[in-house]
């Protein structure tokens, strides 16, 4: 299974109609993937909690779940289209990440759980998901989380629960904490024992240095492949799901849990 992160640029002076059709040709050249992940937030920034409102859309209808669908199509791959800021009926707004088929169908949503900002900024703006989320593609069952997720290994270990096998979790993740972004993305591969998709954003949110170093992570904590910085760049590995099966097996630390 062959996997690609795009680690996209978030610049506030480009227009954001420009950056959905960045991202839709950035998509559309990997062709030949399986998976194709974008980050968290990436068509307003992470930490452009003023701009949340204005750039609420509905999450099946609106322009970057219509843009994503197309490049889906284009690129003939499952695309984890990263997360938008979704507008509920009700009026509530979500940090929502989707999931599109080859064929362009909107195959998952996923609210986020966990809102990051400490009584301020996200955690008072936006509503909470409640659910976890997984998803069986061609090739192998996602769980999806995003970006502070990352933080609360329960959430983790109800996605491999779940019957996961890759974790994808798209981020907007700060620079000044990049060293616990490489560090628990690597435990929740070792602890779960299942591959992470680690996908952050490049350049800088409201002024809020991105941490970049998107990463795919194996099961045994090992780095596959890394960004370099967090400049914009693509990140690409092989998932060796039949090698992820034999460690469960060789090394059945999950079968040996007693709390729950």
């Amino acid at each position: 299974m062959r996997v690609s992160l795009i680690q996209i640029d978030v610049n506030p002076d480009e227009p954001v109609e420009s950056r959905r059709s960045r991202a839709a040709a950035l998509v559309a050249g990997r062709r030949g993937d399986d998976l194709v992940v974008l980050p968290e937030l990436w068509t307003v920034g992470a930490f452009a909690f003023d701009r949340f409102e204005e750039a609420a859309e509905d999450a099946a209808e609106g322009p970057t779940a219509r843009t994503m669908s197309e490049a889906a199509v284009e690129a003939g791959v499952w695309l984890h289209a990263g997360s938008v800021v979704e507008r509920a009926p009700d009026g509530t707004l979500y940090n929502t990440s989707l999931v599109f088929s080859p064929d362009g169908r909107l195959a998952a949503r996923y609210r986020k759980i966990h809102r990051f900002g400490f009584d301020k900024g996200e955690a008072v703006l936006l509503g909470a998901g409640t659910e976890p989320v997984t998803l069986a593609t061609d090739d192998a069952v996602l769980g999806l989380a995003t970006c502070y997720d990352l933080r609360f290994p329960e959430l983790f270990r109800a996605l491999t629960d779940a019957g996961a096998q890759a974790l994808v979790v798209p981020a907007g993740w700060p620079d000044r904490r990049a060293a616990h972004w490489t560090l628990l993305s690597r435990a929740r591969a070792v602890e779960n024992q299942a591959y992470v998709l680690a996908c952050g954003t490049a350049g800088e949110h409201a002024g809020v240095p991105q941490a970049g170093r998107s990463a795919v992570i194996d099961p045994w904590g090992e780095v596959l492949a890394e960004a370099e910085d967090n400049r914009e760049q693509v990140v690409s590995a092989e998932l060796d799901l039949a090698r992820l099966a034999r460690i469960r097996e060789e090394f059945p630390a999950l079968k040996d849990r007693v709390l729950r």
